[in-house]
């Protein structure tokens, strides 16, 4: 786990950095703001970082090697895709993410897994229909068990 004084370093640089403005985005309506693209013309007063120009993304804007990659709880975190990924987690120091490209019953599968070993899920949740599918057997699972004799 990170000491919290390097969050504090991270949050400030944070707020020193500029919002990465897309070039001549306050000229045209359809150019978003927020989506950065590299300036590449061979005129490009932005490319040249002329003064009074936007600023443009480069390495002395990351943050600090040592909270890169972790989760704001202070804990590393590692991206998971199916139930035997989670042998590589220690629990202690490290939680996971299961992958957006995960279905649901993998994702079942990774969840009771987790809950077993200990292991947090930053992104536990289940689709409804799944929801809805699970609660539907435990129902008739239920009436199974009232009608035997």
């Amino acid at each position: 786990m990170v000491k919290d004084h390097v969050f504090r370093e991270k949050e400030r640089k944070k707020k020193s950095r500029p919002k990465f403005k897309r070039q001549e985005s306050w000229r045209y309506k359809r150019l978003s703001k927020s989506s950065w693209r590299r300036p590449k013309g061979i005129d490009n007063k932005m490319r040249e970082k002329r003064k009074g120009w936007p600023k443009s993304p480069s390495k002395g804007y990351r943050g600090p090697k040592e909270v890169r990659y972790h989760h704001p709880s202070g804990f590393e975190e590692i991206l998971i895709h199916n139930p035997k990924d989670l042998e590589k987690i220690d629990p202690e120091n490290t939680i996971a993410r299961i992958g957006h490209t995960v279905g649901a019953k993998k994702r079942i599968q990774i969840l009771d897994m987790a809950r077993e070993q200990g292991i947090v899920i930053v992104n536990p949740i289940i689709p409804l229909e799944l929801m809805e599918l699970i609660t539907t057997e435990e129902e008739e699972e239920e009436e199974e068990e009232e009608f035997e004799f």
